[in-house]
């Protein structure tokens, strides 16, 4: 865990979590090497970081292999530099790359992935240009 994991930890729990959206959430370094904050139980093996960095210098992959985060796999629904979103049944993970980390969050069946989207894509906005 980096210098930031408390401040990140904060994120998770406040920002993500406690947006009633996510089920399971966490917080990546920039550079894809570590899980610097999760919520409880939520585990991205050094495997998946590798999958996730592989998706974001190309992230057409990810179409053709989906995506594995916390051991699950989703289908790919959009892939960009910026964001990568899937859906496994209506379960459904939104991950986005700001400037200093990468946010992962996992929704359940009651969550549409564009709510949730949207709450990560915010969020990511607001660590590129905090006010």
């Amino acid at each position: 865990m980096g210098q930031h994991s408390a401040i990140w930890q904060g994120y998770v729990d406040s920002s993500l979590m406690g947006s009633g959206q996510f089920d399971k959430a966490a917080i990546l370094a920039y550079d894809f090497s570590d899980v610097e904050a999760s919520s409880p139980g939520f585990t991205i093996a050094p495997q998946e970081l590798t999958g996730l960095a592989a998706i974001f210098k190309d992230p057409s992959s990810a179409f053709a292999n989906g995506i594995i985060v916390g051991g699950e796999k989703f289908v790919t629904i959009k892939a960009d530099e910026r964001s990568v979103y899937g859906k496994k049944g209506k379960e459904g993970i939104v991950i986005v790359k700001a400037n200093s980390c990468v946010f992962v969050a996992h929704h359940g069946e009651a969550v549409q992935t564009t709510n949730a989207a949207t709450v990560v894509e915010n969020l990511a906005d607001y660590i590129n240009n905090p006010r």
